[in-house]
């Protein structure tokens, strides 16, 4: 029979089996796994399942069971349980009693032998899926159908939620996607074995979306996918039209190990921004060994065909594991060598187990190739380009061949030609890429490659400030109403954050508020402010920010003018006119309650803040109450219109005339206020036979019927004084004179003009605070006839042209207290005065000034030392200073128990730190510091206990430096300068010995100081070497440092050159160290030979380190002479020692008997040969931290960051070269500054290397090339 196919990699020992139940009962369903499997998920149609009151999920050991109580028919659907990356799926069936079913039967009522077998795959995203023969679903699910699938979830998700069931939504079902998400789908985590394949993907929708969006792939923190494209690594994108979905999937072909890790999936379109953090476990495949029983049956014997000899079942038997032995990557030693210095080819040898030197020496010779350098280029990129954005970038370079293809890359995608953007020049020798209108998107690392070699570069955009052309302007605002905040910038495009009271305004889902922008220009919109909208709001650049306040008031209205009672005869006119503060608001008038319709008789206009009702030709049924309702408030204006009706009696004849002012309603000598502007018309009805001459008068002056402005009509039964347009002028009495041949009669009225108030006087400016001020002002002049009932008050920014209202409730007194201004903004202020007629023109602005306060106190202020007459003081900053900055400080004291304070200088002073002299010895002081402004001054900082001036007795103590805790070495004739600063008071006693003995002061010089002392040598010589010993004492006390100088120079030559043996081609030769070692380390020697023919000397070997070598390869029949140099840290020797007699080569034929070695121990415990030096670098430049390190055997190397293991982080990459250890951090940011440290360890021992590096800003670098 066919073997069975055999999945391989399930980590499932005993599967779940599909059933077929009866409603009511309870459904268990077992699962078993390896004993290194611990999480395990149960799913219910692609949905996670948490532990409910529906459902029940345990685990003992590796057996995991879920239970699912009396089972209805929602249960229905297909299950799964996922273990590490394997996958088994299973069907329930829920039927109802009485009920067929056509599914498959339960396990106990199928056939005798007959087992479903489940379906089992891998976690999905995998696509090493697996899917069992014959499994209950029959065949795979199409991805259309496994889509559709999962767009359903969302009804089988309330269908749930009403069971009661807790379900955990993944990313297969339909949960509702954030509002400010671009992602459609999101990329989930998974696992995959070695060698498999698998597939993250990621759909956005493109409904919302007018171009594709930019989606980038990333490795870790800065990896970028894009440029690691290849077999290994493919990423592809689909767009479907009809359902307007943008997919974009990333395959990994053939996992490895070094493939698991976090990744992260960005979006970008326009000005909105997603991404997606997921993670990626790689797992070894489990070596599962299949057996084929048929192929385990072997004979004994194989030379009679298959059927000869007896059967073998040995193996059958139980093997044990095999021990697999580990082997190390392949080492090519010749490559090393290659590599390494000649000084390193015995330690490599071995270390490598080669015992033959002469014949490596001879084989590196004939592989030794001289490393051709570049020549494709003549002049190379610049390491880092900067450029603004905006301006124009050329990268050029200078090649060695003018028709050489030149390709020009970024990111490691190569740019193709398109539009305008990148500009592809060729002049000569020259090759230029022009990148035009630079982006933020061109900041990235740029390539020239010309066949194998590369010029590598990186472009660095920097965004210019952004200025604020146009400010915004402060708004007072009625609630319900629109509010608009408009800034203008210098860029287009700017980017611009706004903020109200300090905290960021979003788009909200209500649309409070909106944001647009209009080239430069930017606008902030608030639809229907509220009181909690107010406040100060703040457009913030990267090159400086506006504030403006917002008031917002509720909708109160004032009545600038009321309606006013009316007198008028049949078929005049009658006129009710009122004004109102808010001209928008609308109104009704009234007559005895009922509302008034407009007619061809009656008018109603609204013209601005003014109503008026208007009656034609007035009848005796037009006689009533008037009332104006304004819109929205709870008020009126009422008036009464009196119909005057003339009524005629019999006069005799000869009748005297008479003036009848009491049908006005009035009294004789009655006063007439009118306001100014409107028009007065007094009817005055008199009587009298015959008809009287009537004659008005003002002060003696007689007003005609026809006098311009102010004029009389006359009438046989009354007269009309009127004045057209009233003014201030017009008030008065006037007198009105009736007469006729039978007598006369005079009566005076009085006119009155009101008007509104003049303009108060200019405001003043009384005091200022951080936030507000108190202005005063004086009363108008002229209150236009009626008493001010208060006052309005205006504010504006100095630059700024819109005046915002500070109060809307009249203000009473003559002083008001401005709050809720910006320190340090110049404001102006003006008044108007209100009395019942109305507002008065505004009064001219207040002088300008800037709201400012005192600073705080300063803090911190201590004593930095006392002595018999002087003490010194420091203080730091106040945490507080404002916009007026800081003048000086003042420093003031006096004694305990007084409170004169005295000033301790003249003036004010800048620095933190004052040393006051001249005070009484012994006496207990007390001491506070001051901060001025333009405000004034601060609070005092005060010392908490008095000082007593007396010199303070400190125990001596040197503060040695670190670098002076290790040997100091100097080459002859360098200067050595040397300060040790200490502590002690009074000034200490200073001795420095040498060796115990006193110093010669002809060639050292020592200087002190009252915190340090010197010691210094000119010119150092080799005498100046040894212990120096360095003593302060104060009294009885004293304390003691020594340091180590250590003068070197080069050292003599060797001695006793000689040549021990010539065989063949070779001679060797041997010395004895110099005489003179120059006072350090011998570092080695260096070998020269010379024909004697010639005698021009060529060197053999350098940096030998024994004393002696073999010379090889002479040529026959040549005479050599050998000399040899001695080398230390210093230098080569300045005389070499030279062998006494000269070397003739002969023809080869003689017999060389090759010497024995003796075995070297070449073990050692780890040492820095050159530490960790620190280091300043730029940021966003690559830095390295270097140190040479020797150790036999190789020594394990750990590298440190503030004592924090770095071997994690993929942001730093170690480095190991034949000794040389080397960190690489990437384009380091100010938090990776600190202290960092490099530890080898190996069996006899362990050393250890630090180091600081301090990572610097990019405000050095300039814009270079083609700028």
């Amino acid at each position: 029979m066919p073997e069975v196919g055999r999945k391989t990699g399930s980590s499932f020992t005993k599967k779940p089996r599909s059933a077929v139940l009866n409603t009511g009962s309870n459904a268990t369903f077992t699962a078993e796994t390896e004993k290194g499997v611990v999480k395990v998920r149960w799913q219910w149609d692609g949905v996670d399942m948490v532990p409910s009151e529906r459902w029940s999920i345990t685990s003992d050991g590796t057996r995991h069971t879920l239970t699912i109580h009396s089972v209805s028919t929602l249960d229905n659907g297909v299950y799964a349980v996922i273990a590490g990356s394997s996958k088994v799926k299973f069907e329930l069936k829920v039927k109802e009693p009485g009920k067929a079913e056509d599914g498959p039967a339960t396990p106990n009522e199928a056939e005798p032998g007959v087992t479903p077998k489940p379906e089992t795959e891998n976690v999905p995203g995998a696509s090493n899926q697996e899917t069992a023969p014959g499994a209950l679903s029959g065949e795979k699910i199409p991805e259309a159908q496994s889509t559709e699938k999962s767009l359903e979830m969302s009804g089988r998700e309330k269908a749930r939620s009403h069971s009661g069931a807790g379900l955990k939504i993944g990313s297969e079902g339909a949960a509702s996607q954030d509002a400010t998400s671009l992602f459609l789908e999101k990329p989930q985590s998974g696992t995959v074995m070695v060698g498999s394949d698998i597939t993250f993907t990621s759909r956005i929708q493109g409904t919302n979306i007018l171009r594709k969006p930019s989606v980038r792939w990333f490795k870790g923190k800065w990896m970028d996918l894009a440029g690691k494209t290849g077999a290994h690594l493919q990423l592809r994108e689909t767009y479907d039209r009809n359902t307007k979905v943008y997919t974009f999937e990333m395959h990994i072909i053939q996992a490895k190990t070094n493939d698991a890790g976090g990744y992260r999936c960005e979006v970008n379109d326009k000005d909105k921004f997603d991404c997606c953090n997921f993670e990626l476990g790689v797992h070894e495949v489990p070596v599962q060994e299949e057996v084929d029983i048929f192929s385990q049956f072997r004979r004994t014997s194989t030379d009679a065909g298959d059927e000869a000899g007896e059967l073998d079942f040995s193996a059958l038997l139980k093997k044990r594991g095999d021990v697999k032995v580990e082997e190390g990557p392949k080492i090519d030693v010749w490559e090393i060598l290659q590599n390494a210095p000649p000084s390193q080819y015995e330690k490599i040898a071995f270390q490598y187990g080669i015992t033959d030197l002469r014949g490596m020496l001879k084989r590196l010779k004939r592989m030794k190739k001289e490393e051709k350098k570049g020549t494709a280029f003549l002049k190379k990129l610049e390491s880092a380009y900067q450029v603004d954005k905006g301006q124009r970038m050329k990268l050029v370079v200078e090649v060695t061949n003018p028709v050489a293809e030149v390709k020009w890359m970024k990111n490691g995608q190569e740019i193709q030609v398109s539009g305008s953007k990148f500009i592809f020049e060729n002049i000569g020798n020259k090759h230029i890429l022009t990148i035009n209108h630079c982006s933020l998107a061109d900041d990235a690392a740029y390539q020239c490659v010309l066949g194998e070699e590369k010029s590598i570069t990186e472009v660095f955009v920097r965004e210019p400030p952004v200025l604020i052309i146009q400010p915004l302007e402060d708004q007072a605002v009625m609630v319900g109403e629109r509010v608009e905040f408009e800034l203008e910038v210098s860029e287009e495009g700017a980017l611009v954050k706004w903020e109200r009271n300090g905290e960021e305004l979003k788009r909200e889902e209500t649309f409070k508020y909106r944001f647009k922008k209009d080239g430069k220009k930017h606008t902030l919109f608030i639809n229907e402010a509220t009181k909690e909208d107010a406040g100060h709001y703040t457009a913030k650049t990267n090159g400086g920010q506006s504030v403006a306040e917002l008031l917002v008031q509720e909708k109160q209205l004032e009545v600038y003018q009321s309606i006013a009672d009316l007198t008028v005869k049949a078929q005049e006119q009658a006129a009710f006119k009122c004004e109102v503060s808010d001209e928008k608001v609308k109104g009704k008038w009234f007559k005895n309650g009922v509302e008034v319709v407009p007619s061809d008789r009656v008018q109603i206009t609204h013209i601005g803040r003014i109503h008026k009702l208007v009656i034609d030709n007035v009848r005796p049924q037009d006689e009533g109450d008037y009332t104006f309702v304004p819109d929205g408030f709870a008020f009126n204006l009422s008036a009464k219109l009196n119909f005057l009706e003339v009524k005629i009696d019999y006069v005799p004849r000869q009748d005297p005339p008479k003036i009848h002012l009491d049908c006005l309603g009035s009294i004789p000598d009655a006063t007439i206020i009118v306001v100014a502007g409107n028009k007065l018309r007094l009817d005055v009805p008199i009587s009298g036979d015959p008809v009287p001459t009537v004659i008005w008068s003002k002060a003696d002056k007689v007003i005609t019927e026809m006098d311009g402005r102010v004029h009389v009509e006359k009438h046989p039964d009354h007269c009309v004084f009127i004045i057209e347009g009233a003014e201030r002028s017009d008030q008065g009495v006037y007198t009105v004179l009736v007469k006729n041949p039978a007598g006369e009669d005079r009566a005076d009225i009085t006119v009155r003009v009101v008007d509104i108030p003049d303009p108060p006087e200019s405001p003043r400016i009384l005091t200022v605070g951080e936030d507000s001020c108190t202005i005063q002002w004086d009363p108008p002049a002229f209150d236009g006839g009626q008493p001010v009932l208060g006052y309005v008050l205006e504010r504006k920014k100095k630059k700024s042209y819109r005046w915002m209202r500070l109060n809307f409730d009249l203000w009473k007194e003559t002083t008001y207290e401005a709050k809720r201004m910006i320190e340090g903004v110049v404001y102006e202020m003006r008044v108007y005065a209100v009395n019942s007629i109305g507002m008065s023109r505004h009064s001219s602005a207040s002088k300008p000034f800037v709201p400012i306060a005192p600073t705080s106190e300063p803090t911190n202020l201590t004593v930095e030392d006392v002595s018999d007459t002087t003490i010194s003081l420091k203080w730091r900053t106040p945490e507080k200073v404002g916009a007026a900055g800081l003048d000086g400080y003042l420093v003031e004291y006096c004694k305990e128990g007084s409170d004169e304070w005295l000033p301790a200088q003249e003036g004010l002073i800048d620095c933190n730190s004052l040393l006051i002299c001249d005070l009484p010895t012994g006496e207990k002081l007390r001491f506070r510091v001051r901060a001025f402004n333009m405000a004034g001054m601060s609070g005092a900082a005060s010392l908490p206990q008095p000082v007593t001036i007396r010199e303070l007795v400190q125990r001596p103590r040197i503060c040695l430096p670190r670098s002076l805790r290790q040997k100091v070495v100097k080459v002859v004739g360098e200067t050595v300068n040397i300060m040790i600063p200490f502590q002690g008071k009074p000034r200490p006693i200073i001795t420095w010995l040498k060796d115990e003995q006193p110093l010669d002061s002809k060639n050292i010089t020592i200087r002190n100081s009252d915190t340090d002392t010197i010691f210094f040598i000119r010119k150092a010589e080799r005498q100046h070497s040894g212990s120096y010993q360095l003593q302060i004492q104060i009294e009885n006390t004293k304390d003691t440092a020594s340091i180590y100088i250590q003068v070197i120079d080069k050292p003599g030559p060797p001695v006793q050159v000689k040549v021990d043996e010539v065989w063949g081609l070779n001679v060797a030769l041997s010395w004895q160290p110099p005489k003179d070692d120059g006072n350090c380390e011998i570092t080695g020697y260096t070998i020269q030979k010379a024909d004697k023919k010639t005698m021009e000397w060529f060197t053999v070997y350098e940096h030998c380190r024994r004393a002696q070598c073999s010379v090889s390869e002479l040529v026959v029949g040549n005479e050599y002479f050998f000399r040899v140099f001695t080398e230390n840290i210093c230098g080569l020797s300045e005389e070499a020692s030279q062998s006494k007699d000269s070397v003739y080569i002969q023809k080869p034929g003689i017999q060389y008997k090759p010497p024995s070695y003796k075995q070297h121990d070449f073990t050692e415990p780890p040492r820095f040969t050159r530490p960790l030096m620190n280091r300043s670098v730029i940021c966003g430049y690559n830095a390295t931290l270097s140190c040479a390190l020797r150790g036999s055997p190789k020594p394990k190397v750990m590298w440190y960051k503030n004592q924090a293991d770095l071997s994690g982080d993929p942001r730093y990459r170690m480095f190991s070269n034949q000794g040389v250890l080397s960190l690489e951090i990437r384009k380091p940011s100010p938090v990776d500054a600190g202290i960092y440290s490099c530890q080898a360890t190996n069996p006899l021992g362990e050393a250890k290397s630090e180091c600081r590096l301090e990572v610097r800003g990019l405000g050095w670098l300039r814009p270079q090339g083609g700028l």
